[in-house]
């Protein structure tokens, strides 16, 4: 996930940094940027990162916290972060990206709302990651990456890792993969300035689009396709960087 400006957000039970779309959160878990215990196995860390991170945070679909249990996020980060592959925060990934912080991959999961079997867009693969948790849901995950190295990467790793059901897809996302829709979800990981209407006409009626909208203020926001048209409900702030390509045109 791109790194962006950082703003706070403070409610009534913490204060968070909110990195885009990534959020920081500084309570009585453990710190963003603390390291795990370094004899923990790895399988161990994320048991521990499920239930400190994202449990306590309130993430309850029970698929979604099978997958965060799962999918080994050490394996789709640079070998000199493995150590803090399971930490509290993002991670770089080069070409000025990061992999998003655990609890963003599992929230913007659960609002997606995905089903064994359902078909699914991903706009921004970045390291793999999120494709993966999708995929260990048990989605058929189509994904798009518009920085060539990083696409590259993602593919040659979610190959090596076993995913058979994930297509990576190198080029601009903005007018989604008309070649696989309809979409049962859509999961986006750049903010446009307004939503692109190639992705709600690729959502299926009852599919759901989670997308970050706006310029220097944004919100994560959840739109529905129903028969009649589309409902859209905003979720919380957030900041990503721009969607870019035609979505800057």
């Amino acid at each position: 996930m791109p790194n962006g400006t950082v703003f706070r957000e403070i409610t009534s039970s913490m204060a968070c940094l909110l990195v885009s779309g990534t959020i920081l959160t500084h309570c009585d878990h453990q710190s963003a940027g603390e390291t795990q215990d370094a004899n923990m196995s790895f399988e161990q860390q994320r048991i521990q990162m499920v239930a400190s991170q994202i449990e306590r945070r309130g993430v309850r679909h029970a698929r979604v916290l099978a997958a965060m249990r799962s999918v080994p996020r050490h394996e789709f980060v640079e070998a000199s972060y493995r150590d803090s592959a399971y930490d509290d925060t993002p991670l770089p990934i080069g070409h000025r990206q990061t992999i998003s912080q655990p609890y963003i991959a599992a929230y913007m999961t659960e609002l997606l709302q995905p089903q064994p079997g359902d078909r699914i867009l991903e706009v921004g693969t970045g390291s793999g990651y999120q494709a993966a948790v999708l995929a260990e849901i048990g989605a058929e995950v189509y994904t798009i990456e518009i920085v060539e190295p990083l696409c590259a990467r993602a593919r040659a790793d979610l190959q090596r890792l076993g995913y058979q059901n994930i297509t990576v897809i190198c080029g601009d996302g903005y007018n989604g993969w008309p070649a696989a829709a309809p979409y049962d979800g859509i999961l986006v990981a750049a903010a446009p300035e307004k939503v692109p209407q190639p992705l709600l006409d690729q959502l299926k009626v009852g599919g759901r689009l989670v997308i970050p909208v706006g310029g220097f203020s944004q919100d994560l926001i959840v739109i529905e396709r129903t028969e009649s048209g589309y409902t859209r409900t905003n979720q919380i702030p957030v900041r990503f960087v721009p969607m870019t390509g035609q979505a800057e045109e």
